[in-house]
């Protein structure tokens, strides 16, 4: 492993070290580009193989050729992956830091089934095309970029910086609470995984941005049904498959109260505007009226809007019985479940209980790698700052919350109470969204833009 690590600090050519001037623009985007197509190449996926440690090898050699110290920058493996964390001590060592956060590792792909290698990357037709291109590797080498310029720019932070990026955070997120924990007393977070900006479909020019303030806890719930079972040909009064397929169907029916907070009040008030007309007049309707059966119908009808509104639950895997000629013993449902901030998965597993209304049945919290979170305030220094950074970038582009309905490393930092928010740059059209999916790609015409905002916020954020 040593002499892989040797291999890539020697094999990475990067821009001149810490007290040269600062390079152009363009300069920038280059580098940042060839940095992401070098992590793309590396599979950082769990299991046999990962090269996530690899990938924080790449990453710390552009921190170090971009003025960090060396012992500045730690590798932390863990298991068969690692963590990165380095470090750009401000002047006022009584400010809380600054975090910018991110992810190395990728899910996982087959090159059988992709038009091109996935970890082979490609530039075509303005397109960076690899696994990683959108989550996140692009991402992460243009905040590494805007990162050194500035250090070689000669700027100096009153409030410490710290970078990081986990090495499981697709996975087991291991990795993303041993960072937590070790900075759970950051002054904020920002997430490179998270938000970003919309593109027309026809004319390609940005239409809105932006950034993530919330995000949805994610629980799975068993549901079990047992029975003593015996010969098919001597059907009992109760069998444990009916039994499971009754309490689905009160699951399927069942919709949890429809709810605002004020992150999405805002969020759904600056985003009607921008959905079909329908959809548009819904959002206006819920936010005037949360109680608006109308507006509540169309919203929880369109899978893109449903999960906005509050908790959702879906039955996502089912298994029972042994054998083709036996009653079955034993039938099992897996419930997932998308909760709105400010929820626990208990409280929505009680919901679930009274829902289904069937003491012979049980359920199980069986959730792995989650952790019950709430919102992030609007804090004004960061809505201002955000606002500033991309209003000198997009001119005129409307910039508002948004809450995400997927998980990030963010959850373990606000479950302690670490304000932290989603801020990617990126710019992408809705089809061109791959990010887990096939071909996954990104415009490269993001890339410059992405370091100046990336170096406005950073900034502005650390005096």
């Amino acid at each position: 492993m040593r002499a892989v690590f040797a291999v890539l600090l020697s094999a990475t050519i990067l821009t001149s070290g810490a007290h040269a001037a600062a390079p152009t623009a363009a300069a920038s985007a280059d580098a940042a580009l060839e940095l992401a197509k070098k992590a793309i190449a590396l599979r950082s996926v769990k299991g046999p193989g990962n090269q996530t440690p690899q990938v924080a090898a790449l990453y710390k050699a552009a921190l170090v050729a971009g003025g960090f110290a060396d012992a500045d920058v730690e590798i932390v493996p863990v298991d068969d992956t690692a963590y990165l964390i380095g470090t750009w001590r401000g002047s006022d060592p009584t400010l809380k830091p600054m975090v910018i956060s991110g992810h190395m590792d990728v899910v996982e792909a087959k090159p059988a089934d992709w038009k091109r290698d996935p970890f082979t990357p490609v530039v075509e037709n303005g397109y960076l095309y690899g696994r990683g291109a959108t989550d996140m590797k692009l991402d992460g080498t243009i905040a590494i970029t805007a990162l050194t310029d500035l250090r070689r720019s000669g700027y100096n932070p009153k409030r410490t910086i710290v970078i990081e990026f986990s090495g499981d955070e697709e996975t087991a997120m291991k990795t993303s609470t041993l960072i937590a924990e070790r900075l759970k007393d950051a002054n904020i977070v920002l997430n490179v995984d998270g938000g970003g900006g919309v593109l027309d479909e026809a004319t390609g020019k940005p239409k809105y941005w932006t950034w993530n303030g919330a995000e949805k806890t994610y629980a799975d719930f068993r549901l079990t049904v047992t029975n003593p079972g015996g010969h098919s040909s001597m059907p009992r009064p109760v069998n444990a498959i009916v039994e499971l397929s009754k309490a689905l169907g009160k699951v399927g029916a069942y919709q949890f109260k429809p709810e605002l907070s004020p992150l999405t009040r805002e969020a759904l008030t600056k985003a009607a505007p921008f959905e079909e007309p329908a959809i548009g007049a819904a959002l206006k309707a819920f936010v005037a009226d949360p109680t608006d059966k109308a507006a509540i119908a169309t919203l929880t009808a369109n899978p893109a809007t449903v999960g906005k509104i509050g908790t959702t639950c879906v039955p996502t895997l089912v298994n029972g019985g042994h054998a083709e000629n036996a009653l079955p013993q034993r039938a099992t449902a897996n419930i997932n479940c998308r909760i709105f901030p400010g929820h626990k998965p208990a409280d929505i597993m009680a919901e679930l209980g009274r829902v289904i209304a069937d003491p012979s049945l049980t359920i199980a919290d069986v959730s792995e790698g989650s952790v019950a979170n709430d919102a992030s305030p609007m804090r004004p220094d960061f809505i201002a700052a955000i606002t500033r950074a991309m209003g000198q970038v997009y001119p005129g582009v409307p910039v508002f919350p948004a809450m995400a309905s997927g998980a990030s490393d963010s959850m373990w930092f606000r479950s302690h109470h670490v304000a932290s928010y989603g801020a990617s740059p990126t710019f992408i059209k809705p089809s061109d969204d791959f990010s887990h999916g096939l071909d996954e790609r990104t415009p490269i015409a993001t890339i410059e833009p992405g370091i100046r905002y990336y170096k406005l916020l950073f900034t502005d954020l650390s005096k």
